[in-house]
């Protein structure tokens, strides 16, 4: 991988005739997934937030100075989280990004208090903490988000189906997917559907096969997955290979996108909250330059999120005046605004007691064989955050 472990941003800062060392810059830093099981799903986003962040030294940063990442590779496994987070908190980090499994949560958590540190979840999946009443410490702008997924998800199964939805659940073996999908599988009795079977799915799974045809015995005529997407769509593969004819929802991670186009089934839906790249918006063509600039060897498809974890962080750092602290941060980040430029339904909004956002708006896409073609099944839907 390039650029991989422990990088900075210094070319840019380099090139816009700031030092990027010692007190003059905003320091920030990241542990997550450059490498391991999951990297498909988070070494994306860490670099397009690197791009960003070149992006915005390359234009003279932010209130004059410079912002400085520092980024560490964790490979999903806690201990190494844990030891990122102590070597970042020494090199007097602002924030601590996590961009990895929520496996390596509470390592993080618990070094972010010792600290008073703000910890920022930048395409990791934002746990329940962040949002009302939020943990004085935890923030999140990634698109998905625990509970709130899954009411969206329950509510449009239950809306599309013409008979009584018998469910089948999925998770990956890892503390935010099962209690996912253990919450989806109370939703959906609450709702009037029923639940027919759930299988938790460790990672890494060389054969998936066992697992769906347990799913499969169990006759759902629907299958919801919530969890990284090779658990998602590896589970999906293995039904239709068993002959399931049945409908899968899954949340539409960053490889949704083409991931659609590989397998072209009508009966594979994907819900999410950040905008296809076929709407092709303007600040699609921004995406594009950046990325351009940075060489990324990624799909531009899987880049959005990382893209708006970094206007985040850079509304953040721009709301702290110098010199800065993880005090000022955290007052800016308690205060916070940021115009998704259609990347999202509305805005990421943060107030004292909220840091995930006010609204969550999603949109469900699917294969149409006769448009050969990724579609809408439903527009922009907003939920409020309570």
């Amino acid at each position: 991988m390039n650029r991989a472990l422990a990088l900075t941003t210094l070319a840019a800062c380099l090139a816009a005739g700031q030092p990027a060392f010692g007190q003059d810059a905003y320091v920030v830093g990241l542990s997550g997934a450059l490498t391991g099981p999951a990297a498909a799903t988070y070494a994306p986003v860490i670099e397009a937030m690197r791009a960003y962040i070149d992006h915005v030294n390359g234009k003279g940063g932010v209130n004059g100075k410079p912002i400085r990442l520092i980024v560490t590779d964790n490979q999903g496994e806690p201990s190494r989280a844990a030891a990122d987070a102590k070597k970042l908190l020494g090199d007097k980090v602002l924030i601590l990004l996590n961009s990895s499994l929520s496996s390596t949560y509470a390592p993080m958590i618990a070094e972010s208090k010792r600290a008073g540190v703000p910890l920022f979840y930048a395409g990791a999946v934002c746990p329940k903490e962040t949002y009302p009443p939020a943990d004085p410490l935890q923030f999140c702008s990634t698109a998905f988000g625990a509970q709130y997924d899954s009411q969206f998800a329950m509510g449009f199964v239950k809306e599309v189906s013409k008979e009584t939805p018998r469910v089948g659940f999925a998770a990956m073996a890892i503390p935010i997917s099962r209690g996912e999908i253990d919450y989806a599988e109370g939703l959906a009795k609450q709702m009037g559907m029923t639940p027919v079977d759930k299988q938790i799915i460790p990672p890494p799974t060389p054969d998936y096969t066992p697992f769906a045809t347990r799913l499969k015995d169990a006759n759902p005529n629907w299958v919801y997955s919530w969890a990284p997407w090779v658990t998602q769509v590896r589970t999906f593969e293995a039904l239709r290979r068993l002959g399931w004819k049945g409908d899968f929802i899954a949340y539409a991670h960053i490889q949704a996108e083409e991931e659609l186009e590989r397998i072209k089934d009508p009966g594979l839906y994907v819900f999410g909250t950040n905008a296809f790249f076929q709407d092709d918006l303007p600040v699609h063509a921004e995406i594009r330059a950046a990325t351009h600039r940075a060489k990324l060897n990624y799909p531009i498809t899987q880049l959005t999120e990382g893209f708006i974890a970094g206007m985040v962080l850079e509304a953040a750092l721009r709301g702290t005046s110098w010199p800065p602290t993880p005090q000022k941060v955290l007052a800016s980040m308690n205060n916070l605004k940021v115009d998704t430029k259609g990347l999202r339904g509305g805005p990421i909004e943060w107030t004292k007691d909220n840091h995930f956002r006010t609204r969550q708006y999603y949109r469900v896409y699917r294969w149409d064989l006769t448009k050969n073609a990724a579609v809408r099944v439903k527009d922009w839907t907003a939920l409020d955050v309570r």
